[in-house]
């Protein structure tokens, strides 16, 4: 067999200065030509590590030896195998941190491109309009509620409805998706592409119920009154605040609230949407994640002329994705780093002008392994800035823990749940997700449902709990 190239083929991209006008995704994805030379890279390894490396067990070698092949029905087949949603897959997962990560190629340079030739083989199936339902069982009699309509719960429902059980999502924003719909912004995750996963599983049988809030329309407790499970993935909707002076400002929001007026809500075609946001011409995000980066790059469409990730560490502990880090460097971002916001400074009015911040050192490593930032004494600096989206992270939806007292959840509000079956201690009530971890991936989540479903799909045949 050839050595393959050492590189990937280079995936054609909005030229970065258009892009910064628009919400268009970014990526083009690959040409037929270009995803089979891409495929031929892979060497089709015997014992892949690659596969391991996946949190839905896709079969990566079977799925790009068909693209190689041009077989692009088996290979969208094989993929679905496993993953229910690989158009988003393809898109948001970490697969530098996964897949990639460990791929044998990667040794001769550049790994295998698996996330770019998921991307493309699922918008293949979307364009050929020769979309197969996979084998569903017969009939079971028995009905689950899944509720959240995020990748957790979209993961477990078309698992458990190819298990035969009659399935109904009950998600409380107007939109399905989750995560999905309110947190990535459409140049990275077009909200026509979610829409494209759901109603495959809506395909599959799954009912859907929106505007349906669990926890105060219906409790856990009257769901399980109808079903004989209850799955829960309500993710992880609660941010993070610093506690620091000035919080409170006009201009100061959290990612969640930032990211779902622009995303869900439109705000960037106001006033033909009618939720705004505040078009801030400096604005600062607080994190260095992913989210961080959606929430940079969405203020430079909606019109910053200077737009800055403020983080406390170097570039090197930065968290966010390669992709996201290379694709805001070449929009402009403004990268502060060493840096910790202390305080915020307003106007007489209570908008935001200002925001007081120290200068950090790195110290030793801590938990996580990286270097521990340590603050300069005496460091004081201030930025101007008329909007800051704080950036830090999520805790679970404390909602479903409130409402249903006997179910057990740990310091953080995380749900406890069984790892290899996904249950609670409540019985016939299941869990998964950033509502039983904490805030992850998205494909980490798209496991946890799937792990959940087998728990499910057990208890049900069994009824032993």
């Amino acid at each position: 067999m050839p050595k393959p190239s050492p590189k990937q083929v280079p995936m054609p991209t909005q030229d970065p200065k258009e892009r910064v006008k628009n919400f268009l995704e970014v990526p083009h994805g690959y040409t037929i030509a270009q995803a089979q030379e891409e495929a031929v890279r892979c060497i089709q390894c015997k014992n892949p590590p690659c596969v391991e490396g996946c949190p839905v067990d896709i079969n990566i070698p079977g799925f790009i030896d068909f693209i190689a092949k041009g077989d692009f029905k088996a290979s969208i087949r094989k993929m679905k195998e496993t993953n229910a949603l690989p158009a988003v897959c393809g898109r948001v997962c970490p697969q530098e941190d996964q897949c990639q990560k460990v791929c044998v190629v990667a040794k001769m340079g550049e790994s295998v491109g698996i996330g770019k030739l998921e991307a493309f083989i699922a918008d293949w199936e979307a364009k050929s309009g020769e979309i197969e339902l996979p084998e569903i069982k017969p009939s079971s009699g028995k009905k689950v509620a899944v509720v959240g309509g995020g990748p957790a719960g979209l993961a477990a429902s078309g698992q458990l409805a190819k298990f035969g059980h009659k399935v109904k999502i009950f998600e409380a924003l107007h939109k399905m998706g989750g995560v999905l719909s309110y947190g990535i912004p459409e140049f990275r995750l077009p909200n026509d592409i979610v829409d494209r996963e759901v109603n495959y599983i809506k395909s599959l049988g799954v009912e859907i119920q929106t505007s349906f809030v669990v926890g105060k329309i219906k409790t856990i407790d009257e769901l399980l009154s109808e079903y004989d499970a209850v799955f829960i993935g309500t993710g992880a909707g609660l941010p993070w605040f610093m506690n620091i002076e000035g919080e409170n400002y006009n201009g100061v929001y959290t990612a969640n609230e930032y990211l779902t007026r622009v995303n869900l809500m439109k705000a960037y075609t106001f006033p033909n949407h009618i939720t705004p946001v505040t078009k801030g011409k400096r604005v600062a995000i607080i994190g260095a994640g992913n989210t961080a980066m959606d929430a940079v790059r969405t203020a430079i469409r909606m019109g910053a002329k200077v737009a800055s990730i403020v983080y406390r560490r170097s570039l090197k502990e930065v968290p966010a994705r390669l992709e996201e880090i290379h694709h805001a460097r070449q929009e402009g971002v403004d990268f502060k780093l060493l840096t910790l916001p202390i305080k915020y400074h307003a106007d007489s009015q209570g908008w935001l002008k200002e925001m007081e911040c120290l200068k950090m050192e790195l110290g030793e490593p801590d938990a996580s392994g990286r270097r521990r930032p340590v603050p300069i004494e005496g460091s004081n600096f201030r930025i101007p800035v008329d909007v800051v989206v704080i950036a830090i992270g999520n805790n679970p939806n404390p909602l479903i823990a409130e409402s249903t007292p006997d179910i057990k959840v740990g310091k953080k509000g995380n749900i406890i749940i069984d790892e290899a079956t996904g249950k609670t201690n409540k019985k016939s009530v299941f869990a998964g997700g950033d509502i039983a971890s904490g805030a992850d991936t998205v494909v980490s989540a798209m496991r946890a449902g799937k792990i959940a479903a087998r728990g499910i799909d057990e208890y049900l045949r069994t009824g032993l709990w």
